[in-house]
């Protein structure tokens, strides 16, 4: 088991411990203990963050693209060399499975690469003239300092695709990560500054959101958002940004839709989607939880993905034997309780789970309700946890009325080997991301964004830089 490091704020080059600041206890989901004391940011802090990250975003906008581009393929690399140990420190404060935890940090490192390689290609263009003499060019230019959040339910790979995206872009970056999960951030830091990162590019706080928050989004300094959590969170930063018109990029909560129909397989559809909704204990942002099924098949998928779930391994992360670990907190567990009983007084089937497990830390079956309303609390609310949800349906146009029915559209999944389903479904779905007949929703190379309530903007890919950019428009006359 690895042992988790002393924590610290990293302001302006320098690691900031304690030292008579507020801290804030870290735990181990699996046992509740506590690991660590995680000291928490004062105004003095953030005012110190924002004038390194002026200073820094000029120094660090002014570097190539190309020279860029090294530090954050160094970062990259050595995030890989330092896997396992970046990987369990995932596992020890979040409770993920080691093998995830290490898939994780390498989809980290992999999303460094990519925005290395996509900073070197944010062209601008040449607009012909109407005369001659004139040459008009539009050039995309770094935003400037970027204030970021990062939730606990990713901690290698949320910081890294904010962090890697603006530097890449040529911002400088404060980014305040969850106070559950923070040395993981940390460590992506650290690679950073071993690659050669100056001073002032990349700021870390941790502390009282609110204080945090406003004070970043209050500063002239800062000129962009980033957030991934909850749509209430991210509606209120994104109204606070927008008072000193900052651009905002949020990527908020889902319940994310799954419509099987009835030419599939149920039994194999079912094993796929056991593996999907379980993975970090349902605690994805993309996790498919609403599953409609066609009615011809929905018992069938209904029983052997309640069997499929009763059968997973629950445990500590660290033991090989483990399937799925803790939730990430005492709070998701009463969540989960809270969705399970109000599905019992309605007399919706619980046909797994449903109930703790062990004696010490955060866990909790792998649950299924099946045969639900669309007025229970697990239908309208987004778990992000181990439950899902089935229901059936007859034919196309109810599917999609009811995957359609909820304000969020963040992912959405689609199992038929009739492309004219595909077809139809993919263009009537109103959701940010749209996958048919497999479970991966976002890669380093793609845009990754919500619809409605889901979000603004996108992370990843070329779209994911540019949220980044500004553009200028240049038109000089030789004289």
């Amino acid at each position: 088991m690895t042992d988790y490091p002393p924590l610290a704020l990293f302001i302006d080059g320098q690691w900031r411990a304690a030292d008579g600041r507020d801290v804030v206890p870290v735990r181990n989901p699996a046992t509740g203990a506590v690991i660590g004391e995680l000291p928490c940011a004062g105004i003095d802090d953030i005012n110190e963050a924002l004038a390194s990250a002026a200073r820094g975003h000029e120094q660090w906008r002014r570097m190539s693209a190309v020279d860029r581009g090294r530090i954050l393929q160094q970062a990259a690399a050595l995030i890989l060399e330092r896997r396992e140990r970046i990987a369990g420190l995932i596992t020890l404060a979040l409770g993920k499975p080691i093998a995830e935890a290490r898939a994780e940090v390498e989809t980290a490192a992999g999303l460094f690469v990519w925005n290395a390689e996509e900073g070197r290609r944010a062209y601008g263009r040449v607009i012909p003239s109407r005369q001659p003499g004139v040459q008009q060019i539009a050039i995309p230019e770094p935003l400037g300092p970027i204030a970021a959040f990062a939730p606990w339910n990713a901690p290698a790979i949320t910081p890294a695709r904010k962090i890697s995206s603006a530097l890449a872009a040529g911002c400088s970056v404060i980014i305040k990560p969850a106070e559950e999960t923070p040395a993981t951030a940390l460590a992506i830091a650290a690679a950073l500054v071993d690659a050669g990162l100056p001073s002032g590019a990349l700021n870390v706080l941790f502390g009282n959101p609110a204080l945090i928050s406003q004070t970043l989004l209050q500063s002239p300094v800062i000129r962009g958002l980033t957030f991934t959590g909850s749509t209430e969170v991210g509606k209120q930063l994104g109204a606070l940004a927008a008072q000193t018109l900052k651009r905002s990029t949020l990527e908020l909560g889902g319940h994310a839709p799954v419509l099987i129909f009835g030419d599939v397989d149920p039994e194999a559809a079912a094993v796929s989607a056991a593996t999907a909704k379980f993975r970090n204990a349902g605690q994805v942002c993309t996790s498919p939880t609403r599953f409609f099924v066609h009615e011809s098949i929905h018992d069938r998928f209904a029983a052997k993905l309640s069997e499929l779930a009763e059968a997973i391994v629950v445990g500590d992360g660290f033991d090989a034997a483990t399937r799925m670990g803790p939730l990430a907190h005492a709070r998701r567990v009463e969540s989960m309780e809270r969705f399970v009983e109000d599905a019992r007084q309605r007399r919706i089937r619980v046909s797994a789970g449903g109930r703790r497990c062990g004696n010490q830390g955060y866990f909790y079956r792998p649950t299924v309700l099946s045969h639900v309303d669309q007025d229970c609390l697990a239908s309208n609310v987004e778990p992000f946890g181990p439950l899902a949800v089935t229901a059936p349906f007859g034919t196309r146009d109810e599917a999609i009325r009811l995957a359609n029915r909820l304000p969020f559209g963040l992912a959405s999944y689609v199992l038929t080997h009739d492309m004219r389903n595909a077809a139809a479904v993919s263009e009537a779905i109103q959701c940010g991301n749209v996958i048919v007949n497999h479970w991966q929703a976002s890669l380093p190379e793609t845009p990754f964004g919500g619809h409605k309530d889901s979000g603004i903007g996108s992370e990843g890919g070329i779209e994911g830089l540019r949220e980044f950019q500004t553009l200028k428009y240049v038109s000089q006359l030789s004289l």
